[in-house]
């Protein structure tokens, strides 16, 4: 399988996750850029850039993607309106942002109060809706046991607290239900990479260490330590060694 590059730093979430979700599709497929070149409307060149988040994948590729692969659609089409959207409200000339011309010369006019306030809620709205949809169980989910886990020695802070960032959680790894939990989120599917942050970052930490392969942080941010234990976990486990934490991962790490 390839090595993916990093995506950009500056692309929004809902981009990234979109281009996580056809990258895992493209590497679970086996086909190579070229192939799908080959069985899409796009070239091979193209692939790359939109892969890689060089340039935005348009929705006819995204379903091409999804029919070569054999997969259904629906759920990427999900990503792709909610990256599509997110796009729109920053995109440059909008009429609620001056342009540099207009700026020099003092011609900005302040938009209407409309303008600024209905697209935010309604996109707040469509972003939830979304991610409701397309993750399902994958929500986060703080304080996963009935009963309170004691905190660790050293400042560690025990599950069932708010998730606070710069904050080391305790780690108290049980199994139930059949599968190994840290206490801090239920997920099977939330996707997780570079900059990602909350509980459910806490628990892959967690069972990174419990399978051997420590990190050494729990708290909650997905740095480079947290990506190189994934890989190495990954590797041992003849998965897709790109560091991010998916589906796949998830039930490895549970095991």
């Amino acid at each position: 399988m390839p090595q993916w590059k990093e995506l950009p730093t500056e692309l929004p979430s809902s981009e990234r996750q979109l281009l996580v979700h056809l990258r895992r599709l493209k590497d679970r497929s086996g086909l190579s850029l070229a192939a799908l070149a080959s069985r899409t409307s796009y070239s091979r060149s193209s692939w790359e850039r939109y892969l890689n988040g060089k340039k935005p994948v348009p929705r006819k590729a995204v379903e091409e993607l999804a029919q070569v692969c054999g997969t259904e659609p629906t759920r990427l089409v999900v990503l792709y309106e909610v990256a599509e959207r997110a796009r729109t409200q920053e995109a440059p000339g909008r009429p609620d942002q001056p342009t540099r011309e207009q700026e020099q010369d003092g011609q900005e006019q302040a938009p209407p109060r409309a303008a600024r306030t209905v697209p935010l809620k309604w996109m707040l709205g469509t972003v939830a809706l979304a991610v409701a949809v397309s993750f399902g169980g994958g929500l986060l989910v703080a304080g996963a046991w009935d009963d309170d886990a004691p905190a660790k020695k050293g400042g560690a802070v025990a599950a069932g607290t708010g998730y606070l960032r710069g904050q080391t959680y305790a780690c108290d790894v049980r199994r139930k239900g059949g599968e190994l939990r840290a206490g801090h989120s239920g997920t099977r599917e939330m996707l997780l990479d570079i900059n990602s942050t909350g509980f459910d970052v806490v628990e892959a930490q967690c069972l990174l260490r419990e399978k051997g392969f420590s990190p050494g942080v729990f708290d909650g941010l997905y740095d480079e330590r947290t990506k190189d234990a994934a890989k190495r976990f990954q590797g041992r486990h003849h998965l897709v060694m790109d560091g991010i934490i998916g589906p796949d991962t998830w039930r490895e790490l549970r095991r």
